[in-house]
């Protein structure tokens, strides 16, 4: 099956830690590298699991605090010196551009890099498309303008059922059509089925990122069904009215979307650094829902 994996850089929150990073998380889909935000230290975890610059063309950013973006100057003046050339595109608000190419002018002018803007909004829209992939948008409830991504890989073509294949005498050219659902005309006139000549496909595997938010009740509807769920648990329920107050989740209400959403597994994250042992976490998420991981840095995960 083709490469669809998550890799965790940061998964601690606003007040640095010794134990954790900043927000900063790779999605390999095919080899192709996506960026969601980039806190301080992300390029240091991105070269520690060998991941390549050569394969990041992307970073989508959820909102404009410093412990997602701080991060961006550095790794763009590592990839240029690094020998990178071409264009990087940065998805963020229009704020976020404006404070970014100010930066950028400053810290990064003459690199080799050129780096452009997709200007988003705080809305439910596709912001990347390709032949493969389909990347839109979720409106979160933070204390500034904040949005989650949906990474979507879009249906897969039939496979070829090749012994009734050779049996129908189907030729080696006609196999691209009758993966893409054609049936088989023989010469003689005969019409072959295309379910007699092919298996169903893969089912297409889904990601949502949902980082800074209050608990949103409707969520689950959005994100519905998605294959691995990684959502903020900021806080621990002992500390609700906190994460009230700061615009955050706790693992219970991050654990009760992903039950609510059917997800298939949920993904734990931005930790609050009052608390120095993140188990809590995974123990408050499942009592709600039992599949979680318990994120940290250099984590690997197969979507």
């Amino acid at each position: 099956m083709e490469k669809f994996e998550i890799n965790v850089l940061g998964c601690g929150s606003a007040k640095p830690s010794p134990v954790h990073n900043p927000s900063s998380t790779v999605v390999n889909f095919r080899d192709n590298l996506f960026m969601i935000d980039c806190g301080e230290g992300a390029q240091k975890e991105f070269q520690r699991q060998r991941l390549k610059f050569s394969r990041l063309n992307h970073i989508f950013l959820t909102h404009m605090h410093g412990d997602h973006v701080l991060g961006l100057p550095g790794l763009i003046g590592t990839m240029a010196l690094s020998g990178l050339e071409g264009d990087i595109t940065i998805h963020t608000f229009e704020d976020g551009k404006k404070i970014l190419t100010s930066i950028f002018d400053y810290f990064n002018r003459g690199l080799p890099i050129d780096v452009k803007f997709n200007v988003i909004k705080p809305e439910e829209a596709v912001v990347f498309e390709n032949g493969a992939l389909r990347i839109r948008t979720i409106p979160l409830r933070h204390k500034i303008p904040a949005v989650g991504y949906v990474f979507e890989e879009k249906p897969r073509l039939r496979h070829i059922n090749r012994d009734m294949c050779d049996f129908h005498e189907v030729p080696i050219w006609a196999f691209n059509t009758i993966k893409a659902g054609e049936d088989y005309i023989k010469p003689d006139g005969t019409i072959i089925p295309n379910r007699v000549l092919t298996k169903d496909p893969t089912p297409p595997r889904s990601y949502a990122h949902i980082s800074d938010t209050a608990y949103i009740p409707g969520l689950a509807e959005k994100i519905h069904g998605v294959d691995l769920l990684f959502h903020e648990t900021t806080y621990l329920t002992q500390d609700l009215d906190k994460a009230r107050e700061r615009g955050h989740s706790t693992a219970a209400q991050a654990a009760q979307t992903a039950l609510d959403a059917e997800a298939g597994k949920l993904l734990t994250g931005h930790y609050s650094s009052r608390y120095k042992d993140n188990t809590p976490f995974l123990e408050e998420a499942r009592r709600i829902f039992p599949n979680v991981i318990l994120g940290k840095e250099g984590l690997n995960i197969v979507v």
